[in-house]
């Protein structure tokens, strides 16, 4: 039987590897294998005006004929106060401050392309968030996601989230599982014991602390997006579904 994973990959139209590098690029700036494939997959689906959610400080390096508005949810000063882990990074300059998973300041159809990288799993509820970057891109735009791979991250001891529990956030909306999902964080990945689990929980959604709230592997998130296009007929294209280290990167073409 074809896995949902082979069924995906076959969909794809041009495959990259990481020793590929883009023509125009003329750096001397050593990169990682991971930040050449990144930057190789710009190169190669990125051009227009488009939007980068969440770039922090690890914005995506973009070919000379992109050009990209950085969205956040916070200024600077207020991502240094929720980040202090990040003082000695330089952060880009944010452009639109704006919930990037409704993006309610952006207009229809209006951007050649969205940038989402290690964002999505940040969402309450990613079937609608994946619905919104969809609706801001013009068609034929491009839709450009990295997702950590649970496997290989802080989160590899938590269950991988279902499609179901997706679905519910999305029909029946995100706010009776977001305590649970705080519950998580707090006792799987950062061990807070359990006399002390209850304040830390608070704490952190009192600063409307962003967490991972779902997490997956490579087949669980292509299931998800089969799910989106088959059963709820948003309109896109799987272009590329690539490893790549930690991550993989996914490319969707609005159709």
């Amino acid at each position: 039987m074809t896995s949902i994973l082979e069924k995906v990959t076959k969909k794809v139209k041009h495959l990259v590897t990481p020793n590929e590098q883009p023509a125009q690029v003329d750096s001397t700036t050593p990169i990682s294998p991971e930040q050449a494939l990144r930057r190789q997959i710009a190169w190669h689906y990125l051009s227009g005006n488009g939007i980068e959610i969440g770039a922090l400080h690890s914005p995506l390096e973009v070919p000379p004929h992109a050009k990209v508005h950085y969205i956040d949810r916070l200024s600077i000063a207020e991502l240094r106060k929720q980040y202090p882990e990040l003082a000695e990074y330089e952060l880009v300059e944010v452009d639109i401050i704006d919930d990037g998973e409704t993006l309610p300041s952006i207009a229809d159809a209006s951007v050649d392309f969205v940038i989402a990288n290690h964002m999505i799993e940040h969402c309450q509820d990613p079937i609608s968030t994946i619905e919104h970057h969809l609706r801001v891109l013009k068609p034929g735009g491009i839709l450009y996601m990295a997702v950590p791979d649970k496997r290989y991250t802080f989160d590899r001891d938590r269950p991988i989230t279902s499609l179901e529990h997706l679905i519910r956030d999305y029909t029946e909306g995100s706010e009776s599982s977001k305590y649970s999902h705080f519950d998580e964080w707090t006792r799987v990945v950062n061990k807070v014991p359990e006399d002390k689990a209850a304040a830390y929980i608070q704490r952190l959604m009192e600063m409307d602390y962003s967490i991972h709230f779902h997490v997956w592997t490579q087949v669980e998130f292509a299931e998800l997006l089969l799910y989106c296009k088959n059963q709820l007929s948003f309109k896109f294209d799987i272009e590329l579904l690539q490893k790549n280290g930690i991550e993989f990167i996914l490319i969707l073409s609005k159709n």
